[in-house]
C-alpha cells in the first residue's frame, strides 16, 4: 500500500510538471517515439532474419541454431512495448467507438478524457511495477534456461520503458483534449514528423 500512495505522488508530480512545460515534454515525447519505434522495428526485421536463418539451419544443414526459441521470445516484447507510445500517438489501437459515436461531441470529449485519466494511472502503475521486476531481473542476472543463457532483463525494460512513454504519450492527449490551444497535440500526422501544429 505504501507503494502505490510514493507511486500517485511521483506520477501527480511528473503531470504537474508535464503540464508546466507541457509543449517541450510533447515535442520531446514525439522524437523518442520514433527513435524507438524504429528500434523495434529494426528488432523485428532481425527477428524475421533470425528465424529465416533458424529454418534453414535445421532443415537445409541439419545444424539448428542454439537458443532460437528463447531468444525470439525475449525480442517480442522489445517490438510491442518500444512501439507502444507510438501507437497511441497515431491512434492506432485496436478501440471500440460504438458507444463513443453514439455522444455528443462534449460528451465525447469528457469520455475520452476520463478514460485517457484512467488508462494513465494504470499503466503508471504497470511501469512502476514492470521496472522493479527488471531491475529484480538485472540483479538476479537471471538468464534463460537453455544455452547460449541470454539475459531476460532487457525484454523486462522494454516493458517498463513502453508503458512509461505511454503514460506520459496518454497525459499530453488528455492535456491536449482539456485545452487544444494551450496544449499542442504533438502527433504524427500522414506518417511524417511534426513536433509542432
Amino acid at each position: 500500500m505504501y507503494e502505490l500512495a510514493v507511486l500517485m505522488i511521483v506520477v501527480v508530480a511528473i503531470m504537474a510538471v508535464t503540464t508546466v512545460v507541457a509543449g517541450l515534454v510533447g515535442r520531446a515525447l514525439l522524437v523518442i517515439e520514433y527513435v524507438l519505434l524504429g528500434i523495434s522495428a529494426a528488432i523485428a526485421l532481425f527477428v524475421m532474419a533470425f528465424v529465416g536463418a533458424e529454418v534453414l539451419m535445421r532443415y537445409v544443414f541439419d545444424s539448428p541454431i542454439p537458443g532460437h526459441l528463447e531468444g525470439s521470445e525475449l525480442l517480442m516484447p522489445m517490438i510491442v512495448f518500444l512501439a507502444l507510445s507510438y501507437t497511441q500517438a497515431t491512434h492506432g489501437h485496436v478501440g471500440m467507438d460504438l458507444v463513443l459515436d453514439a455522444l455528443s461531441p462534449g460528451l465525447r470529449r469528457i469520455a475520452t478524457m476520463g478514460t485517457l485519466l484512467v488508462s494513465i494511472f494504470i499503466c503508471a502503475v504497470l511501469a512502476y511495477f514492470s521496472s522493479k521486476n527488471a531491475l529484480q531481473l538485472y540483479r538476479f542476472d537471471d538468464v534463460t534456461m537453455s544455452p547460449p543463457y541470454f539475459k531476460t532483463w532487457p525484454s523486462a525494460a522494454a516493458i517498463a520503458i513502453g508503458y512509461t512513454f505511454i503514460s506520459i504519450r496518454m497525459y499530453v492527449q488528455l492535456l491536449h483534449l482539456y485545452d487544444p490551444d494551450r496544449f499542442p497535440a504533438n502527433e504524427p500526422r500522414d506518417g511524417s514528423f511534426h513536433a509542432v501544429e
